[in-house]
């Protein structure tokens, strides 16, 4: 299963290398969202600097959809996806390695996004723990629902408009436990983000689980 999720994740991180779309149109997109936010915010400094934890999370989950989107597209092209359910690779390998990438992906946005709200935004952290603590768990169950229900609307013709549809509903609890950790972090009560973490790190042990066992069901439904 390793194995295979190291192929896929090979396969696609070569493809990203030679493409650069996240470097040139994800990050990008990602740092625009914190701009625009900003222009609309920055006459109350004040406000804007409240506002950062949810924004920095919407900012994510926008540029995750992108992230998703491209790592199931990139399927869809030349019989891809029917090969690739003829490969006779582990469907468990296939979503640890799609899974993976995307988490890469993000990593990458939200490390962008975070000297962004400190540039931007002027926002300090009192807790880099809880900080880092809480984007890994935040990113793994981004990954995992994005591939699950990437995988579920690639094969369709209205992919494009069904992905945020399906996966931003699902993916709230992202929203809200990320956001009032990042705030915890922010301030000086981190204590109190760690039980945010701990929904975090539950939603994305759950989405791990149902990718790991119900993912070949999905490609061959799919």
């Amino acid at each position: 299963m390793l194995h295979d999720a190291a192929l896929i994740a090979g396969k696609d991180l070569r493809l990203e290398w030679r493409s650069r779309v996240t470097v040139n149109q994800v990050m990008p997109f990602a740092f625009l969202v914190l701009v625009l936010f900003a222009f609309a915010l920055d006459p109350d400094r004040r406000i804007l600097l409240q506002a950062t934890p949810g924004l920095f999370w919407l900012a994510v989950l926008f540029s995750a959809l992108l992230a998703i989107q491209r790592a199931f597209v990139v399927e869809t092209e030349d019989g891809v996806r029917d090969a690739l359910r003829l490969s006779g690779l582990d469907p468990a390998g296939i979503f640890i390695g799609k899974a993976a990438v995307i988490a890469v992906h993000l990593a990458a946005v939200e490390l962008v996004l975070g000297v962004g709200v400190w540039v931007l935004y002027g926002a300090r952290f009192h807790g880099p723990f809880l900080l880092v603590a809480t984007c890994l768990a935040a990113t793994v169950g981004l990954a995992s629902a994005g591939s699950l229900y990437g995988a579920l609307s690639a094969g369709l013709r209205v992919r494009e408009t069904l992905l945020p549809l399906l996966l931003l509903p699902v993916v709230a609890p992202v929203l809200l436990c990320g956001t009032q950790a990042f705030e915890a972090a922010m301030s000086q009560s981190s204590g109190e983000g760690w039980r945010w973490f701990g929904l975090l790190a539950i939603f994305a042990l759950i989405y791990s689980c149902i990718g790991l066992f119900a993912f070949d069901s999905l490609l061959e439904d799919s």
